[in-house]
């Protein structure tokens, strides 16, 4: 059955809806299961629109909190430093768009013709005042949950392809990956462990059993630094010990 159109234009409407529909959709969020899982949907997203990165992100439940908890992005298991950036400022003024409308927020810092281009042929859609990500170009895809949890989702790219037609396409894939991400993560308000790069390598061979002297030997590193990136990552995610820390990181997915 052929959905009725919308009046993109009339505020009037409830916004927070989605602006289409497709039980295709729905059913991939019900496959999605693991924040891997998850982690691969949004990679197709970006490969489909040619985007370089991505990033999903969630809204605190306290309207006092004008941040953005990131859950992962197209660095995971580690985490970005354009989402570290993005996470590490207060932003009232993006934390209310999110939690008023899904219209989708661009920006294209300069040199950036090509973005602009693209971007301004879609009228619905609406510039933001700063780059979300200095020197850079993006698209931001406002996401709720038929539950009031809220997010962003993400996509950068200086040769991002989008066209009115495909736009709500993947708006409409971004409000289902976002669906599945908050089934799966219901009760941590999303807030995703930012574990460096490093503190990952460090976790991963203290899985497959190895010292923090043969560690640190195999990364080139000092012992006391080994030991180091092992505490701070048993620290970020609030285990007691190391092997605590390893299951707990095998449990998320940030290791395999």
């Amino acid at each position: 059955m052929t959905e009725p159109a919308r009046n993109l234009e009339d505020p009037a409407q409830d916004l927070r809806q989605p602006l289409f529909g497709n039980p295709l959709f729905n059913a991939e969020a019900h496959r999605t299961t693991t924040i891997p899982d998850a982690v691969r949907r949004a990679r197709w997203i970006a490969v489909d629109i040619n985007a370089e990165g991505f990033g999903l992100f969630f809204t605190p439940p306290s309207p006092e909190r004008p941040i953005l908890w990131p859950c992962f992005d197209s660095s995971y298991p580690a985490v970005s430093s354009e989402t570290i950036f993005v996470a590490g400022e207060d932003r009232p003024d993006l934390v209310r768009h999110i939690r008023a409308t899904s219209v989708p927020l661009w920006w294209a810092d300069e040199p950036a013709a090509g973005a602009s281009e693209c971007f301004g042929k879609i009228p619905w859609i609406r510039r933001m005042p700063e780059p979300l990500v200095p020197e850079m170009a993006g698209i931001a895809f406002p996401v709720h949950t038929e539950r009031g949890r809220c997010g962003l989702v993400v996509f950068l790219g200086f040769e991002i392809t989008l066209t009115p037609n495909s736009l709500f396409d993947i708006h409409a894939r971004c409000f289902s990956l976002f669906e599945a991400v908050a089934r799966i993560r219901p009760g941590e308000g999303a807030k995703f462990p930012m574990i460096s790069k490093r503190e990952l390598e460090c976790l991963k061979l203290t899985a497959n059993g190895y010292t923090s002297e043969e560690i640190a030997r195999f990364l080139k590193l000092s012992v006391h630094t080994a030991n180091q990136y092992l505490t701070n990552t048993t620290q970020k995610l609030d285990a007691v010990n190391r092997m605590h820390a390893v299951a707990k990181a095998l449990r998320l997915g940030l290791i395999e």
